[in-house]
């Protein structure tokens, strides 16, 4: 999700250019049934029903709109209030039926994250699976459409991103006359070196790692670059789209004459993007996103990686049964994974083991504990390890985000956060049913997820197009203007006194975070040192270490690469003050009860006052159109600050990483140093120029800064939401005031529309009914049903 300034997250559209905009058309009926296809008859119901509810209201709004510009096409002025009114229609009108619901796979090599994709969508091949010399090469984004074709779009690095990276990637190969042997074999070994070879070589043909950077822009790479930078491809069938993908998004750790062109150009794709004609397995609006590795060299796919991660809603760490238990990726990925609850728009997070159904049966009857029940055969075994693995990994998982999140986080009530999953036998089912693989239940999860979005963005859809129904019917009341002016007078005076209470509850969410911090800055000044020479320091010495130290200093302390693990000297420094702050910054930014260190709680709270008072001024005071003035106030209010949520989010990432952005900043003099050093023993002098430039920045405050600048960001926030929150509110009570600017001038019936409006705004109670109904019908049924039977004893 690009962040954006706004917090409504929609703007409305610049009067002079947009107003008289046509809406966009609506989709056929047969296009929305088949967004359905995914589900169960009586999901599907619910889902029709939500469909129509949405479809009628975009009707109402596109009649209302048209009869409203209608009225004012000729006038020389339009008043302010009917601007509004015009682009809060368009607004909602072009409103995206759903906002794509982002799934990560995150996981490492050979993890199985393709094999799982492939399975929930019903494609054995369909993506890559890797092997011992292949593996995915970029992130790939895979989803269902209504269109009639397979069809992938692959988007490749622009000229200026990739001339960045060729320059770092000739300084990383620069090597000087005067290597002595012992530097040259540790060169030769780097592993960052072979990285950089192997995309040159990749792209540009053997030899091409002894050119310059200059030689290298004059060679014409192997593969042809279109000059828009995206190469789309179609096809009728799926196994089709996949043998043309297929050289694109995995690659070989060796260069074959051979190969494909589209193979040549692997260094340049930055992601691909996926789609299905009409699933029936996958619904319109998920995102499953296939993330490799622990980032990239390359700056703008690195950025690309760690946003893709924040804008998940749910991730799965995707670790197969060998290497779950235990193991510094599969640690390191749960971590990250953690960190995106904390900066992004994460709320839950899942294990999934892979290839479960690998066991070797005697080894594990020979380790089993005496006095269980007895083992009758390999599938019994399976069974039984797949259950106590889950017991173990949830109690273990459940442990860790409690150190890091707070208690009532989302993450943390998730029914299930492990599953336990084989890929292939879903497609075999030689020892377990197809409901034993589990896989069914992940699809079950993202359908529910789906529904439970869809009927949340319907019914907050209706809600606020009612509240505009509300204000335009009103338009053509003209009696007692000056007396609900008085009204409207008082309510402002009470919105400032709330305003102000509002900032002092900002203030005192904001304040338990000092604390931590303090104690987190005393923490890092103490062990920096013992965390800076874990970074530095190797087990073998300097040996396939030199190249990769000089990444990292090129790229200002972190080395990303797709295929080895993520070194990030900024953020390891400053993860003792994070291991403070983690449970009290979730605790800020989470939902829940109104308590002391809690944000949206706080600003539902000042919404619902302002409500409240709305309603207490309209019994009062009896105004005239009681139920459609005091009304649009209600929910305008609801649209205003439920649009601060989103907001808040974009923000709460830059606030997140403010310290290793700090200490990043601070630190980049000596980073620049040290990747100018060559010549003999170059990696422990680069290593010395780091610790002598970490050593005085802390002496200078660095780390004190770090603190300053995250409190900085977090007063920044609140005057953030306390500016627009004045703003909007004071705009929406002048713009339902009756003096001044000519708010209620003649206007267009809409008296027809208002009434289908609060039909429709009825109606979402009796939908939501309807499908509780169901679904305990199909409960009912369920239990009723016999169970299935599993594949046969072996």
């Amino acid at each position: 999700m690009a962040e954006t300034e706004d917090f409504m997250g929609q703007e409305p559209h610049p009067v002079d250019d947009d107003l008289f905009k046509e809406p966009m058309k609506k989709r056929r009926r047969s296009d929305r049934d088949q967004r359905f296809r995914a589900f169960p008859s009586v999901e599907q119901s619910a889902l029709k029903e939500y469909e129509k509810l949405e479809s009628r209201t975009r009707r109402v709004l596109s009649n209302t709109y048209q009869k409203l510009i209608q009225s004012v096409f000729l006038d020389d002025s339009i008043p302010n209030g009917v601007k509004y009114l015009i682009n809060r229609l368009l607004t909602l009108i072009e409103k995206p039926s759903l906002d794509p619901i982002y799934i990560g796979l995150f996981g490492s090599t050979g993890a199985g994250k393709s094999s799982l994709i492939n399975a929930i969508i019903q494609q054995a091949m369909f993506l890559p699976v890797s092997g011992e010399s292949i593996c995915t090469s970029c992130i790939v984004q895979v989803s269902s459409g209504c269109c009639e074709q397979y069809e992938a779009k692959i988007h490749l690095l622009s000229d200026q991103e990739w001339k960045e990276e060729l320059k770092n990637l000739t300084k990383l190969l620069h090597r000087t006359e005067d290597l002595g042997g012992e530097d040259l074999d540790a060169w030769d070994r780097d592993d960052a070196v072979e990285e950089a070879i192997w995309k040159l070589q990749m792209l540009y043909g053997n030899g091409a790692e002894k050119k310059n950077y200059e030689e290298l822009l004059r060679v014409k790479p192997r593969g042809k670059i279109p000059t828009s930078r995206i190469i789309t491809l179609k096809a009728e069938e799926a196994g089709e789209l996949s043998v043309k993908l297929d050289p694109y998004i995995r690659t070989k750790r060796r260069v074959w004459d051979g190969e494909a062109a589209a193979t040549h150009i692997w260094p340049l794709i930055k992601h691909v993007e996926v789609t299905l004609p009409k699933s029936e397995l996958i619904p319109e609006g998920v995102v499953l996103v296939d993330i490799p590795g622990t980032g990239d060299f390359n700056s703008k796919r690195d950025e690309m990686w760690k946003k893709t991660i924040d804008k998940c809603s749910v991730i799965w760490v995707i670790s197969d049964i060998e290497r779950v238990s235990g193991g510094r990726a599969h640690e390191d990925l749960l971590s990250e994974s953690v960190k995106a609850c904390q900066r992004g728009f994460c709320r839950d997070i899942a294990l999934v083991v892979t290839k479960t159904d690998k066991l070797h049966l005697p080894e594990y009857l020979r380790e089993r504990k005496v006095g269980n029940q007895a083992i009758q055969n390999q599938r019994e075994a399976v069974l039984e390890r797949n259950e106590m693995i889950k017991v173990q990994r949830n109690r273990i998982l459940k442990e860790k985000l409690k150190r890091k999140l707070p208690a009532d986080s989302k993450a943390l009530e998730a029914s299930d956060l492990v599953y336990t999953v084989s890929a292939q036998e879903y497609w075999q089912q030689a020892l377990l049913t197809e409901e034993e693989t589990e896989i069914p239940k992940l699809r079950e999860y993202i359908r529910k997820r789906l529904l439970d979005k869809k009927r949340r963005m319907v019914t907050k859809y209706v809600t606020e197009a009612f509240g505009l129904l509300l204000l335009t019917d009103s338009f053509s009341y003209t009696d007692n203007l000056p007396n609900e002016y008085l009204h409207m007078s008082g309510l402002r005076g009470f919105v400032e006194e709330k305003i102000q209470l509002l900032e002092k509850a900002i203030d005192q969410c904001f304040a338990p975070i000092t604390q931590p911090l303090q104690e987190g800055v005393r923490n890092a000044r103490t062990s920096y040192r013992r965390i800076l020479g874990t970074c530095l320091v190797r087990s073998r010495g300097n040996q396939g270490f030199h190249q990769t130290l000089k990444a990292v200093c090129l790229k200002n302390g972190v080395y990303a690469s797709r295929t080895l693990a993520r070194i990030d000297l900024n953020e390891a420094i400053t993860q003792p003050i994070y291991d403070q702050i983690d449970p009290v910054f979730g605790g800020i930014f989470r939902a829940g009860t109104p308590t002391s260190s809690a944000l949206m709680p706080h600003i539902d709270a000042f919404k619902h006052s302002l409500q409240e008072k709305m309603m207490e001024i309209g019994i009062r005071n009896g105004w005239k159109h009681d139920s459609c003035k005091k009304n649009f106030l209600i929910q305008e209010i609801s649209a205003i600050l439920g649009g601060l949520e989103g907001y808040i989010l974009r923000k709460k990432r830059k606030i997140y990483e403010s310290l290793t952005t700090s200490v990043q900043n601070d630190l980049k003099p000596c980073y620049e140093e040290a990747a100018q050093i060559t010549g003999k023993k170059a990696c422990e002098r680069m290593k010395d120029v780091i610790r002598r430039g970490v050593d005085r920045q802390v002496a200078e405050g660095m780390f004190e800064r770090a603190q300053d600048r995250m409190q900085h960001q977090f007063q920044q926030l609140k005057n953030g939401i306390t500016e627009k929150v004045k703003g909007s509110i004071a705009t929406m009570l002048t713009l339902a005031s009756s003096q001044g600017d000519g708010l209620y001038k003649e206007l267009a019936d809409v008296k027809s529309e208002y009434k289908e409006m609060e039909k429709l705004h009825k109606g979402l109670r009796e939908v939501a009914e309807n499908a509780a109904l169901r679904q305990g019908m199909q409960d009912f049924l369920l239990r009723m049903s016999p169970s299935k039977a599993g594949p046969p004893k072996t």
